[in-house]
């Protein structure tokens, strides 16, 4: 523990994307579909990664999620361009059914095949 994170990686989401900020939220659903869609686009087996994690600048509502699809911020997602400090892992996790995630997945790729797969970074 005591890792910062930091944006300037690559995304799991859109392929050859250098992101400009880190998301996260604080409702453990929410981390949960983070951490199995960027697994399963990126093509890794592994379950995924849930961090605790503490800010060390500023941060503001993720516009990808709020703006466009839950306004309110229902889900508690949220972005920084500052790094965050890991201050634990969740060890387990509820993760979603493999038929839902799926599904999740393949709303995913019809918006990339339409050019809709536009995040706001």
């Amino acid at each position: 523990m005591g890792t910062e994170l930091v944006p300037g990686y690559l995304s799991n989401f859109q392929q050859g994307r250098v992101s400009n900020n880190i998301y996260v939220t604080a409702l453990v659903e929410t981390a949960a579909w983070g951490a199995e869609l960027a697994t399963a686009l990126s093509g890794s087996e592994e379950r995924g990664h849930i961090y605790v994690v503490e800010p060390l600048g500023p941060f503001e509502d993720d516009p990808n999620v709020t703006d466009k699809r839950f306004p309110g911020n229902p889900t508690q997602s949220y972005r920084t361009s500052r790094p965050l400090r890991i201050v634990d892992e969740l060890p387990s996790w509820p993760g979603h059914n493999p038929e839902v995630l799926k599904g999740m997945l393949d709303r995913l790729a019809q918006l990339r095949e339409q050019g809709l797969d536009v995040i706001e970074d």
